[in-house]
């Protein structure tokens, strides 16, 4: 890449809000997901990167719907918990018994949440 092109890179990722930053963390998830579930060949290293990829940052979504800090209303947070404990459960599923059409709901789910990040819901 060029210097040009990394000094781009670096402003256009400061220049994000929180929420466009969680609708691509979203998005890169959900192709991951989408890239393993079109090439499948069985579970893989592909397989278990997107799945801890996609785990790390619904933990890291959970985490802050706990915090006090947290300045969404307590429903909101509810919501966003309850959708990460399903997440969680769909990624245990899929390690103990994989199979390519359980990244459906995964990958919905990644692309319904940031559209709505994104206003586009």
């Amino acid at each position: 890449m060029s210097h040009a092109a990394n000094a781009y890179a670096r402003t256009s990722q400061t220049t994000a809000t929180p929420r466009e930053i969680e609708a691509q963390a979203l998005l890169k998830a959900a192709k991951q997901l989408r890239d393993v579930q079109t090439n499948w060949a069985g579970p893989d290293k592909n397989m278990h990167k997107a799945l801890l990829f996609n785990r790390r940052l619904w933990s890291i979504f959970m985490s802050a719907a706990e915090s006090n800090d947290n300045p969404q209303s307590i429903e909101v947070r509810r919501n966003i918990a309850n959708i990460g404990v399903f997440v969680m459960k769909q990624t245990v599923e899929m390690q103990m018994d994989p199979h390519p059409s359980k990244l459906k709901s995964l990958i919905e789910i990644n692309c319904n949440i940031a559209a709505g990040l994104a206003g586009q819901a």
